[in-house]
């Protein structure tokens, strides 16, 4: 059995979606930034059969396709290990990626090539579940003070708790963004500047090329200096009521995870 992409055994496609990637006119296209969530299998099972001893993690390593991307101009702009899910039920994520792709075409062209082809086994034979979400960026609220250097805040990055990003994936009740969303988002930022908390990149979602069927409407990426100083945040009595109920009316479903960054340049991406 040979690899396909159009028909992979982690997750379903899109293929409304896709035909879009593929067809948008040239003078229309443009970046496209692709959020991908990992889950992967105990051990890799390649399609062809093949003996291995390689963990999921470790055959998606060597999938990696980074001078594949390079050829066709794009690049990964975010990588890292989950470091602890907060919300979502399963499944339970391992690592999310972002790759930003100079048009949408290229994103399916690339699909075609055979440099791809041969290392897309080692992803079919370590990915037990992957979303795939395309996104464009759009400017979160304007911070009304200025930000803290990570040096002054209560619990900065140290070499035992570095930075982390807290991703969240969201889809919104009808009408859920423009109303409970601001009311909690304006009560937690006031909570969370001071710890440290930027907004590094948040994109509203055009659609899902590879997941199970779900749609969403955004994902946010929130830098913070330390797992401890977001965690101070997350549980800060001001944040935790009333404010907090505004999000739960707001959501309709969500993940979100605390990543470690191997690599973080989402916010350079975006310019």
């Amino acid at each position: 059995m040979t690899s396909d992409p159009a028909h992979p055994p982690y997750g379903t496609v899109d293929h409304e979606y896709a035909v879009r990637l593929a067809t948008t006119p040239p003078d229309e296209d443009g970046p496209v930034w692709m959020v991908n969530l990992m889950k992967y299998r105990e051990h890799a099972e390649y399609l062809d059969g093949r003996e291995t001893t390689l963990t999921g993690r470790e055959a998606d390593d060597a999938y990696a396709p980074v001078d594949v991307l390079a050829a066709i101009g794009a690049e990964v702009v975010f990588f890292g290990d989950v470091e602890v899910q907060l919300l979502g039920d399963e499944p339970t994520w391992d690592r999310v990626a972002v790759v930003k792709y100079p048009t949408r075409r290229a994103f399916i062209e690339m699909q075609r090539r055979p440099d791809f082809l041969e290392l897309h086994a080692h992803k079919e034979a370590g990915m037990l579940q992957t979303f795939v979400i395309g996104s464009q960026p759009f400017a979160p609220p304007e911070i009304p003070v200025e930000l803290p250097d990570w040096s002054d805040v209560p619990f900065p990055s140290s070499a035992e708790d570095g930075d982390v990003m807290v991703v969240h994936v969201i889809r919104f009740h009808e009408g859920g963004a423009e109303t409970d969303m601001v009311e909690y988002q304006n009560a937690a930022g006031a909570i969370a500047i001071p710890h440290g908390a930027r907004p590094a990149g948040w994109f509203e979602v055009e659609g899902t090329i590879v997941g199970d069927g779900r749609q969403w409407d955004q994902v946010r990426f929130n830098h913070f200096p330390s797992l401890r100083a977001f965690m101070a945040v997350a549980l800060h009595p001001d944040r935790v009521a009333p404010h907090r109920d505004h999000r739960e009316v707001a959501i309709a479903d969500t993940y979100t995870v605390v990543v470690r960054p191997l690599i973080n340049r989402i916010a350079e991406s975006i310019g």
